[in-house]
């Protein structure tokens, strides 16, 4: 809150502690973990430390709430709600204060089983949003009618911001 000058959020992202290579982000290991069958996992482990550590921070005082974002896999899975369910109510974390980040390629693929989570999400009480906006090849029409709090733009679109007039023109649109 630039106003306030308080944190109102934060984003999950997981980090790998490699004995050789020191911390590496997810760049560097998440398409091997894919591979190997594990992101379903890590995204299960980090949706329950990020709500552990945000019931925390909420006991302690702080009004924020913490975004993670959702992989493919568990999207198919078919249990995202179910592992969101159960680490909202172990860490006792109010569902307001979870945010969970789609990517729009993940809801394009299959537009109507993507509605359907969703729907579900939101009936959990969470706050949706589409990661990397504009990096896939979503409709206006299809974003009109999905139950979002937010989209995050994609970073390549500001990277370059105020210098690109193209960027700057999307940017303004999208806002």
């Amino acid at each position: 809150d630039l106003v306030g000058g308080r944190i109102t959020g934060a984003e999950a992202l997981v980090r790998w502690e490699h004995p050789q290579h020191g911390l590496l982000p997810p760049g560097r290991f998440i398409a091997l973990a894919e591979e190997l069958g594990l992101i379903a996992a890590i995204g299960t482990w980090v949706a329950e430390q990020a709500c552990r550590d945000t019931a925390g921070w909420v006991a302690a005082g702080h009004d924020l709430n913490i975004s993670i974002n959702a992989s493919k896999p568990q999207f198919l899975a078919g249990d995202l709600c179910e592992v969101l369910r159960r680490a909202l109510f172990d860490a006792g974390l109010p569902p307001e204060r979870l945010v969970v980040e789609l990517t729009e390629s993940m809801l394009m693929d299959d537009v109507d089983r993507g509605m359907q989570l969703m729907r579900r999400l939101k009936t959990l009480g969470l706050s949706l949003s589409i990661d990397d906006f504009g990096t896939g090849y979503s409709s206006l029409s299809y974003l009109k009618n999905f139950p979002l709090d937010e989209l995050k733009i994609d970073r390549s679109f500001i990277m370059d911001l105020p210098g690109s007039a193209a960027d700057l023109a999307i940017v303004r649109s999208v806002v």
